[in-house]
């Protein structure tokens, strides 16, 4: 048996024979809070840390001396070699116990973390619960009817608004009226082609000119050309 179980074996023979009054209240005392337990570890951390400081400055000092000393006073140089295993044994076990301290630390923080959010959830949850009672759903379906029926409402107005005045006729209509119209126009002009033009009766007037006319304007060409003659001489 090691001497940690001896240690907590002898404890609690030796509490076995304390009143009941004092059970009672050991039982009834409630643990640390979260954040005492956290606050501890951190003053624990920081106290391991100045430690470890403290025991690498000495590791120095000590691997000095050994070196001061050397081959000249042996003894001194081991001695300071045994006391600088030491010390590095402690900074070793101050390493595993920070190690361990910090994951205990973080295990407690996260706890603590996801007790905070679980509580805040639950809190929400009753506040939902609570808006949800106050809700009728009778009122909420009829409420619902009301908008449907006003954007009907809303609907119907917009489609009257949208719709032009005046009469309306049926395009097919006006379409097949057209049609007609068209081919009322081919047929009457193809009755036209059919039809060739009738010669005139009366005697078309002639393009020749009049021998009275031809004389007149041989007598006006004699006339300039002797003007001509005189004018040269």
């Amino acid at each position: 048996m090691s001497k940690i179980s001896k240690m907590f074996k002898g404890s609690s023979s030796s509490g076995s024979g304390s009143s009941s009054s004092s059970k009672s209240k050991h039982r009834s005392r409630t643990g640390p809070s979260p954040q005492e337990a956290i606050h501890r570890l951190r003053e624990t951390e920081e106290m391991l840390t100045k430690k470890q400081d403290y025991l690498e400055k000495k590791i120095e000092q000590e691997l000095m001396i050994a070196k001061k000393n050397g081959t000249k006073n042996k003894r001194a140089a081991l001695q300071a070699l045994k006391r600088k295993k030491r010390f590095e044994q402690q900074l070793t076990q101050i390493d595993g116990t920070l190690s361990t301290i910090e994951f205990q630390r973080e295990a407690l923080e996260n706890a603590n973390t996801n007790t905070e959010v679980l509580k805040n959830m639950g809190f929400a949850a009753k506040a939902i619960k609570g808006v949800h009672e106050k809700l009728d759903l009778d009122k909420i379906d009829s409420l619902m009817q009301d908008i449907t029926d006003q954007q009907e409402v809303a609907q119907e107005i917009s489609d009257a608004i949208s719709r032009p005045f005046g009469d309306q006729f049926d395009e097919d209509e006006l379409l097949a009226e057209l049609a007609e119209l068209e081919q009322e126009d081919l047929e009457e002009s193809m009755k036209n082609m059919g039809k060739l033009p009738s010669v005139p009766s009366a005697k078309l007037p002639s393009t020749r000119p009049s021998h009275r006319t031809q004389s007149k304007k041989r007598v006006e060409d004699d006339a300039d050309m002797q003007m001509l003659a005189a004018w040269a001489t």
